[in-house]
């Protein structure tokens, strides 16, 4: 038989005779396929070893040359009109259903899978096709480790490109049994015409089709499993986006990320239709936010904040951890979770912009909210620690515009206004800003980066919730006062506590004397030269012991500072910063001046710098240095100027820097052989020479952190304050050349 109906169907294609011998050939095949059901006792052997496979094949390339002969475009000829009339599709999906014979299943999403991608004449928007699209999509992604996900992950992506082609598909294929039966009347399938209906079976003479006979059809369905009702288009069926979650949690590479592709392909869809139909009546947010929050939960309860720190270059499309790095607890998990976090922000950044939004909004309120939130909150500091972390993570991997709105305010609040030095802990920043002077320095630290990673978002609320919302009306300048004649008057030594006359009669002086009256632009601003050279010479030669080990020095901080400030200006050139600050008003009454929460802490932070470990006073000058890269007026005057004329209460980091100056004056009078200590710590942090326990060991590497910080300030000024342009854009600096 097998023979005969390969011969006739040769004979159909080959010799190109009239439809009628297709229609024929394509019937006896399908015949062959529903008469093994009835005939086949052996339930043990492989679809796959059966003639069902090729019959497939064949019927498939009847389909596909039909069309290719068809005059009229758009028309559908008599055998697609039978598969269509004779709902063979929905056949097949309960022969799939069943499993029977053993790998049914696959050649059912195969054939499927190339009808649908072969076949040019739409077919989605029939019922005897949508129909058993979504009973198929039932069966799969549904069990881990399925024998047929490669089937599946191909069948879903000729779903997602034809969904690409014509999002209006995207309700025919995600609808529920409601609305399929509204449409139902609309998307009857075309009749067949009289030549094609008038064809009878050989065998069976009295009827139109090879269809079973009703004892026939019992005796197949009593190997079957009962068909369930089809549920309403709830968001909690199994779907086509179900479907591919449970295909991208595979444990098979390239089915999670082709299953992966595929979800990013449905969701960028054009249509404002069908991104509002996505959003709102269909699983794909809840769904994958769902999977998000799985693989955090799933993580232990404590990472180290180095171990996630470390591991870096973790991306949807590389999920996994890469080998050669060091391996700790719970770091494939880490990995996962980092991985899918990436995938949410890259599908975020592609989706249409409905679903972008409706998805970072579902991310914040699950994920930040429900999740984050109380484990930052949490008296635990291993809760804090891991939690601080793993938010820094996900800051510097996030990128996309309505994901990053959502995190800055979920961290910053939606409407930041002026603080007051009364104001408790209300909002989590403020709680985030304690815990940057929490007891534990692991814990400031931590949260210290996450600030620095914050600072460098492309959002422009950051900045002026944490810093100038507070400099705004320049309230820290002395209103009605005159300018200061000379560097003497602006620092007022002799008025400083730690500037005692024993100290200024002591063997440790300043490192060059005092510098004449700072010169100023045309525009009224301090030269460049000036202000670099005021912190150049802030810490006393008995201090500096850079010189002695033939460093770079000053010149490498401004090649790196150059660097820095380009890429910081380039991010923060759209949001239209003013060149100047706003002119004072000299009539105007004095108001009282607070810095805000975040700088009082960084400035209270680096006024301890000589008290503090060598590991937390990097990260507050690493913070203080990005702050001070950013080419806000206010921002240059209040951290880079050290001549504005201070208001009566106020300080400036530069008269914070004083003070600890002062304080070090007379700190390293009671450190026998101060010089040699200070070179051997230098050289102990270079790794030069063994470290070693030495007492005042935390004074020292704190006078080190500081003169490097003096330094790069000066860098910063003189890359922000160009000599010779006004408008910030200058070559790099020679070496050696200030």
């Amino acid at each position: 038989m097998l023979s005969r109906l390969g011969a006739l169907l040769q004979e159909a294609v080959g010799a190109r005779e009239p439809s009628i011998d297709l229609l024929e050939a394509f019937v006896e095949h399908w015949k062959g396929i529903t008469h093994y059901y009835i005939e086949s006792t052996d339930e043990n052997t492989p679809a796959k070893k059966t003639d069902i496979p090729w019959r497939l094949r064949q019927m498939l390339d009847i389909l596909v040359y039909e069309e290719r002969q068809q005059t009229a475009a758009g028309e559908a000829g008599p055998c697609l009109e039978y598969l269509l009339q004779h709902k063979i599709l929905e056949t097949l999906c309960t022969l799939g259903k069943a499993e029977y014979p053993p790998g049914m299943r696959q050649q059912v999403f195969q054939f499927f899978s190339k009808v649908l991608a072969q076949v040019q004449h739409p077919l989605l928007h029939y019922l005897n096709v949508h129909r058993p699209v979504q009973k198929l999509l039932r069966l799969g992604g549904t069990v881990p480790g399925s024998q047929t996900e490669k089937e599946e992950v191909q069948f879903t992506t000729v779903l997602c490109s034809k969904i690409q082609q014509d999002p209006a598909l995207l309700t025919y294929i995600l609808e529920g049994k409601k609305i399929v039966s509204r449409k139902k009347s609309s998307k009857e399938p075309i009749t067949l015409p009289r030549e094609a209906a008038s064809i009878q079976d050989k065998d069976h003479p009295h009827s139109k089709s090879p269809d079973l006979s009703p004892c026939k059809a019992q005796a197949l369905t009593a190997q079957l499993p009962a068909e369930t009702e089809e549920p309403d288009g709830g968001v909690g069926e199994s779907n086509l986006i179900t479907s591919l979650i449970g295909l991208c949690k595979s444990k098979k590479g390239r089915v999670a990320l082709k299953a992966q592709e595929n979800l990013l392909l449905l969701v960028s869809v054009a249509s404002q239709a069908a991104a509002t139909y996505l959003v709102h009546s269909s699983p794909c947010c809840p769904a994958i936010v769902e999977h998000l929050c799985q693989l955090y939960q799933s993580m232990p309860t404590f990472l180290d904040p180095a171990d996630i720190a470390a591991l870096e270059g973790i991306s949807w499309r590389l999920p996994s951890a890469p080998s050669d790095e060091a391996s700790f607890p719970g770091k494939d998990a880490l990995a996962a979770f980092l991985g899918w976090f990436d995938y949410c922000d890259h599908l975020i950044t592609e989706a249409h912009v409905v679903v972008a939004d409706a998805l970072a909004k579902a991310v914040a309120e699950k994920l930040f909210m429900e999740i984050l939130q109380p484990h930052l909150l949490h008296v635990s500091e291993q809760s804090v620690l891991t939690s601080t972390a793993l938010l820094t993570a996900m800051l510097r991997q996030l990128h996309s515009p309505a994901l990053l709105r959502e995190a800055v305010a979920f961290l910053l609040g939606a409407d930041p206004q002026p603080a007051a030095p009364e104001d408790g802990p209300r909002t989590l920043c403020a709680h985030l800003i304690g815990h940057c002077d929490h007891l534990s320095d692991e814990i400031s630290i931590t949260t210290l980066r996450l600030f620095e990673e914050l600072l460098q978002k492309p959002h422009e609320q950051v900045l002026r919730s944490l810093v100038l919302c507070n400099l705004e009306g320049r309230h820290y300048v002395a209103r009605g006062s005159p300018e200061p004649e000379s560097y003497e008057d602006t620092l007022d030594l002799e008025e400083d506590p730690y500037f005692t006359d024993g100290f200024l009669n002591s063997s440790f002086q300043p490192s060059a004397k005092p510098p004449p009256a700072p010169a100023t632009n045309s525009d009224g601003k301090t030269a460049v030269t000036e202000i670099v050279n005021s912190f150049l010479c802030l810490v006393p030669e008995e201090a500096k012991t850079s010189a002695f080990l033939e460093e770079t020095g000053y010149d490498t901080y401004v090649h790196d500072a150059y660097g820095l400030f380009q890429e910081c200006s380039s991010r923060v050139s759209p949001w239209g910063w003013p060149l100047g600050p706003t002119p004072l008003d000299p009539h105007e009454p004095e108001r009282p001046f607070f810095e805000g929460h975040f700088l009082r802490m960084l400035f209270d932070r680096m006024s301890r710098i000589l008290e503090q470990p060598y590991s937390l006073n990097l990260q507050v000058t690493s913070v203080l240095s990005r702050l001070a890269l950013f080419p806000h007026p206010l921002i240059h005057e209040y951290l880079l100027d050290p001549y504005i004329n201070l208001a009566p209460g106020c300080r400036s980091l530069f008269s914070v820097l004083v003070r600890v100056i002062g304080d070090l004056m007379q700190r390293i009078q009671r450190v026998p052989q101060f010089p040699g200590k200070l070179l051997l710590v230098r050289k102990q942090l270079m790794g030069q020479v063994p470290g070693e326990q030495l007492d005042h060991q935390t004074l020292l590497q704190g006078v080190v952190v500081l003169e490097e910080f003096c330094k790069e300030l000066a860098a910063i000024a003189f890359v922000k304050f160009p000599p010779h342009s006004p408008h910030l854009h200058l070559s790099p600096p020679q070496e050696g050349h200030v």
